[in-house]
Protein backbone atom coordinates (compact mmCIF):
# COMPACT_ATOMS: atom_id res chain seq x y z
CA UNK A 1 0.00 0.00 0.00
CA UNK A 2 1.96 3.36 -1.42
CA UNK A 3 2.64 6.10 1.31
CA UNK A 4 2.13 4.12 4.59
CA UNK A 5 5.00 3.24 6.61
CA UNK A 6 5.93 -0.08 7.06
CA UNK A 7 8.06 -2.25 10.02
CA UNK A 8 10.23 -3.13 7.32
CA UNK A 9 11.22 0.66 6.61
CA UNK A 10 11.47 1.42 10.43
CA UNK A 11 12.12 -1.02 13.26
CA UNK A 12 11.63 0.91 16.52
CA UNK A 13 8.47 1.86 14.73
CA UNK A 14 7.52 -1.62 14.65
CA UNK A 15 8.40 -2.08 18.72
CA UNK A 16 6.04 0.95 19.16
CA UNK A 17 3.40 0.16 17.14
CA UNK A 18 3.19 -3.96 18.40
CA UNK A 19 2.91 -1.95 21.99
CA UNK A 20 0.41 0.33 20.96
CA UNK A 21 -1.49 -2.71 19.15
CA UNK A 22 -2.13 -4.05 23.09
CA UNK A 23 -4.71 -1.69 23.44
CA UNK A 24 -6.28 -1.12 20.33
CA UNK A 25 -9.56 -3.08 19.30
CA UNK A 26 -8.84 -5.16 16.44
CA UNK A 27 -11.34 -6.22 13.67
CA UNK A 28 -10.93 -9.23 10.35
CA UNK A 29 -12.30 -7.06 7.07
CA UNK A 30 -12.55 -8.13 3.72
CA UNK A 31 -9.36 -7.02 1.42
CA UNK A 32 -11.84 -4.83 -0.75
CA UNK A 33 -12.69 -2.30 2.35
CA UNK A 34 -8.96 -1.26 2.23
CA UNK A 35 -8.60 1.17 -0.75
CA UNK A 36 -4.83 2.46 -0.81
CA UNK A 37 -4.72 4.70 2.46
CA UNK A 38 -8.72 4.56 2.82
CA UNK A 39 -10.60 2.17 4.89
CA UNK A 40 -14.34 1.69 4.26
CA UNK A 41 -16.07 -0.46 6.88
CA UNK A 42 -19.49 -1.41 6.78
CA UNK A 43 -22.42 -3.61 8.21
CA UNK A 44 -21.62 -5.38 11.34
CA UNK A 45 -17.85 -4.30 11.98
CA UNK A 46 -19.59 -0.40 11.47
CA UNK A 47 -21.99 -1.00 13.76
CA UNK A 48 -19.85 -2.55 16.51
CA UNK A 49 -17.58 0.35 16.37
CA UNK A 50 -19.95 2.96 16.40
CA UNK A 51 -23.20 1.86 18.68
CA UNK A 52 -21.23 -1.03 21.05
CA UNK A 53 -17.97 0.28 21.44
CA UNK A 54 -19.09 4.19 20.88
CA UNK A 55 -16.06 4.97 18.61
CA UNK A 56 -15.72 8.24 17.35
CA UNK A 57 -13.07 10.58 15.14
CA UNK A 58 -9.82 10.30 15.74
CA UNK A 59 -10.19 6.85 17.83
CA UNK A 60 -7.43 4.18 15.99
CA UNK A 61 -8.23 0.28 15.71
CA UNK A 62 -6.43 -2.22 14.00
CA UNK A 63 -7.28 -3.60 10.29
CA UNK A 64 -6.80 -7.63 9.63
CA UNK A 65 -7.42 -8.73 5.89
CA UNK A 66 -6.43 -12.35 6.65
CA UNK A 67 -3.18 -12.29 5.00
CA UNK A 68 -0.88 -11.79 7.60
CA UNK A 69 -0.95 -8.08 7.76
CA UNK A 70 -2.04 -5.39 10.38
CA UNK A 71 -3.32 -2.00 9.37
CA UNK A 72 -3.61 0.52 11.93
CA UNK A 73 -6.32 3.49 11.10
CA UNK A 74 -7.30 6.10 12.12
CA UNK A 75 -11.72 6.81 12.17
CA UNK A 76 -12.38 10.45 10.19
CA UNK A 77 -15.73 10.37 9.42
CA UNK A 78 -19.21 8.52 10.33
CA UNK A 79 -22.65 8.45 8.69
CA UNK A 80 -25.11 5.50 9.63
CA UNK A 81 -23.74 2.15 8.98
CA UNK A 82 -20.81 3.42 6.83
CA UNK A 83 -17.23 4.41 8.82
CA UNK A 84 -14.41 5.77 7.03
CA UNK A 85 -11.15 5.81 8.17
CA UNK A 86 -7.43 6.72 7.26
CA UNK A 87 -4.86 3.75 7.01
CA UNK A 88 -1.45 5.41 8.92
CA UNK A 89 0.93 2.48 9.16
CA UNK A 90 1.30 -1.61 8.13
CA UNK A 91 3.21 -4.39 9.50
CA UNK A 92 3.36 -8.35 9.74
CA UNK A 93 1.65 -10.13 12.40
CA UNK A 94 3.26 -11.61 15.09
CA UNK A 95 0.33 -13.70 16.30
CA UNK A 96 0.95 -16.32 13.86
CA UNK A 97 2.64 -19.87 14.66
CA UNK A 98 5.69 -21.69 12.82
CA UNK A 99 3.96 -25.02 12.78
CA UNK A 100 0.58 -25.69 10.84
CA UNK A 101 -1.23 -27.20 13.32
CA UNK A 102 -4.83 -28.80 11.75
CA UNK A 103 -7.46 -30.10 14.91
CA UNK A 104 -9.46 -32.89 13.64
CA UNK A 105 -12.11 -32.66 16.10
CA UNK A 106 -14.74 -35.48 16.64
CA UNK A 107 -18.07 -33.30 17.03
CA UNK A 108 -19.10 -32.87 20.86
CA UNK A 109 -22.25 -32.17 22.83
CA UNK A 110 -23.52 -28.68 23.47
CA UNK A 111 -21.66 -25.81 23.88
CA UNK A 112 -18.15 -28.01 23.58
CA UNK A 113 -17.67 -27.39 20.31
CA UNK A 114 -17.22 -23.57 20.74
CA UNK A 115 -15.04 -24.04 23.07
CA UNK A 116 -12.32 -26.31 21.44
CA UNK A 117 -12.47 -24.00 18.88
CA UNK A 118 -12.17 -20.47 20.60
CA UNK A 119 -9.01 -21.77 22.84
CA UNK A 120 -7.67 -23.82 20.00
CA UNK A 121 -8.04 -20.64 17.90
CA UNK A 122 -6.37 -18.68 20.58
CA UNK A 123 -3.55 -21.29 21.19
CA UNK A 124 -2.59 -21.01 17.50
CA UNK A 125 -4.17 -23.85 15.23
CA UNK A 126 -4.32 -23.58 11.11
CA UNK A 127 -7.37 -25.04 10.78
CA UNK A 128 -10.78 -26.92 12.07
CA UNK A 129 -11.87 -30.36 10.81
CA UNK A 130 -15.46 -31.18 12.61
CA UNK A 131 -15.53 -34.97 12.48
CA UNK A 132 -18.33 -36.99 12.02
CA UNK A 133 -17.23 -40.31 14.17
CA UNK A 134 -19.12 -43.31 15.30
CA UNK A 135 -20.00 -42.04 19.07
CA UNK A 136 -20.51 -38.56 18.13
CA UNK A 137 -23.80 -37.13 18.67
CA UNK A 138 -24.94 -36.00 15.17
CA UNK A 139 -26.88 -32.52 14.54
CA UNK A 140 -29.12 -32.12 11.57
CA UNK A 141 -31.06 -29.35 10.14
CA UNK A 142 -28.21 -26.43 11.90
CA UNK A 143 -25.67 -26.83 8.80
CA UNK A 144 -25.58 -23.08 7.50
CA UNK A 145 -26.06 -21.65 11.10
CA UNK A 146 -24.04 -24.04 13.06
CA UNK A 147 -20.94 -23.27 10.06
CA UNK A 148 -21.30 -19.25 10.74
CA UNK A 149 -21.98 -19.45 14.76
CA UNK A 150 -18.19 -20.99 14.38
CA UNK A 151 -16.65 -18.82 11.80
CA UNK A 152 -18.04 -15.77 14.18
CA UNK A 153 -16.52 -17.81 17.30
CA UNK A 154 -13.17 -18.18 15.47
CA UNK A 155 -13.58 -14.56 14.32
CA UNK A 156 -13.57 -13.26 17.79
CA UNK A 157 -11.15 -15.56 19.28
CA UNK A 158 -7.98 -14.31 16.95
CA UNK A 159 -9.21 -10.70 16.98
CA UNK A 160 -9.39 -11.30 21.00
CA UNK A 161 -5.72 -13.28 20.87
CA UNK A 162 -3.71 -11.13 18.54
CA UNK A 163 -3.43 -13.27 15.34
CA UNK A 164 -3.35 -12.20 12.01
CA UNK A 165 -4.52 -15.11 9.77
CA UNK A 166 -7.90 -17.00 10.49
CA UNK A 167 -7.97 -20.56 11.15
CA UNK A 168 -9.73 -22.31 8.19
CA UNK A 169 -12.94 -24.73 9.10
CA UNK A 170 -14.90 -26.62 7.14
CA UNK A 171 -18.65 -28.44 7.46
CA UNK A 172 -18.21 -31.47 9.08
CA UNK A 173 -17.13 -34.72 7.26
CA UNK A 174 -16.78 -37.99 8.40
CA UNK A 175 -13.58 -39.61 9.74
CA UNK A 176 -12.44 -41.36 6.32
CA UNK A 177 -12.60 -38.20 4.20
CA UNK A 178 -10.88 -36.41 7.35
CA UNK A 179 -7.97 -39.12 6.98
CA UNK A 180 -7.72 -38.40 3.17
CA UNK A 181 -7.52 -34.94 3.41
CA UNK A 182 -4.77 -34.97 5.81
CA UNK A 183 -2.05 -32.60 4.63
CA UNK A 184 1.56 -34.35 4.17
CA UNK A 185 3.20 -34.13 7.71
CA UNK A 186 2.65 -35.85 11.06
CA UNK A 187 -0.97 -37.24 12.03
CA UNK A 188 -1.38 -37.95 15.44
CA UNK A 189 -4.29 -39.48 17.20
CA UNK A 190 -4.24 -39.39 21.08
CA UNK A 191 -6.59 -42.93 22.41
CA UNK A 192 -6.92 -43.99 26.05
CA UNK A 193 -5.96 -47.84 25.64
CA UNK A 194 -2.56 -47.00 23.65
CA UNK A 195 -0.01 -47.56 26.11
CA UNK A 196 3.38 -47.72 24.14
CA UNK A 197 3.53 -44.16 22.60
CA UNK A 198 3.31 -41.25 24.36
CA UNK A 199 2.39 -37.77 23.36
CA UNK A 200 5.59 -36.47 23.86
CA UNK A 201 8.10 -38.77 22.37
CA UNK A 202 5.46 -38.47 18.92
CA UNK A 203 6.29 -35.12 18.87
CA UNK A 204 9.84 -35.68 19.39
CA UNK A 205 9.62 -37.16 16.15
CA UNK A 206 7.32 -34.99 14.30
CA UNK A 207 9.87 -31.76 15.25
CA UNK A 208 12.68 -32.90 13.45
CA UNK A 209 10.44 -33.51 9.89
CA UNK A 210 9.67 -29.68 10.20
CA UNK A 211 5.97 -30.44 8.55
CA UNK A 212 2.38 -29.46 9.28
CA UNK A 213 0.58 -31.66 12.30
CA UNK A 214 -2.69 -33.04 12.53
CA UNK A 215 -4.55 -34.46 15.44
CA UNK A 216 -7.96 -36.43 15.52
CA UNK A 217 -9.21 -35.96 19.06
CA UNK A 218 -12.20 -38.21 19.76
CA UNK A 219 -15.90 -37.70 20.97
CA UNK A 220 -17.21 -38.00 24.70
CA UNK A 221 -17.12 -41.87 24.14
CA UNK A 222 -13.76 -42.01 22.69
CA UNK A 223 -12.57 -43.19 19.41
CA UNK A 224 -14.11 -47.02 18.64
CA UNK A 225 -11.58 -49.82 18.19
CA UNK A 226 -12.38 -50.07 14.42
CA UNK A 227 -12.06 -46.12 13.96
CA UNK A 228 -8.13 -46.27 15.21
CA UNK A 229 -7.64 -49.54 13.13
CA UNK A 230 -8.70 -47.29 10.23
CA UNK A 231 -6.56 -44.51 11.62
CA UNK A 232 -3.52 -46.84 11.49
CA UNK A 233 -4.15 -47.85 7.81
CA UNK A 234 -3.80 -44.39 7.23
CA UNK A 235 -0.33 -44.01 8.59
CA UNK A 236 -1.78 -42.48 11.64
CA UNK A 237 0.47 -42.26 15.34
CA UNK A 238 -1.82 -43.39 17.94
CA UNK A 239 -0.37 -42.14 21.21
CA UNK A 240 -1.40 -41.67 25.08
CA UNK A 241 -2.03 -38.63 26.71
CA UNK A 242 -0.94 -39.71 29.97
CA UNK A 243 -2.39 -42.13 32.97
CA UNK A 244 -5.77 -39.96 33.26
CA UNK A 245 -8.82 -40.03 31.31
CA UNK A 246 -9.37 -36.51 29.93
CA UNK A 247 -12.59 -35.00 28.81
CA UNK A 248 -12.83 -34.97 24.94
CA UNK A 249 -12.77 -30.95 24.97
CA UNK A 250 -9.58 -31.14 27.33
CA UNK A 251 -7.81 -33.49 25.15
CA UNK A 252 -7.80 -31.21 22.29
CA UNK A 253 -6.53 -28.38 24.12
CA UNK A 254 -3.54 -30.90 25.81
CA UNK A 255 -2.98 -31.74 22.68
CA UNK A 256 -2.70 -28.49 20.91
CA UNK A 257 -0.69 -27.04 24.04
CA UNK A 258 2.12 -29.49 23.75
Amino acid sequence: MNGLVSSAESPDLQVELKLMDSRLHRFFVPPEWLHGQRALLEGQVARQMSRVLRMACGDRVILLDNTGSEYLAELDTFHGDRIEGRIVSSTTGLGEPQTTVTLCQSLLKGDKMDWVLQKGTELGASAFVPVISQRAVRRSGKGEQQMARWRRIITEAAEQSGRSILPQICPPITLREALDRCPEGSTLMPYEEERETSLREALKSARHQLGPLSFFIGPEGGWDSAEVSLARSHGVKVVSLGQRILRAETAAIAAKGH
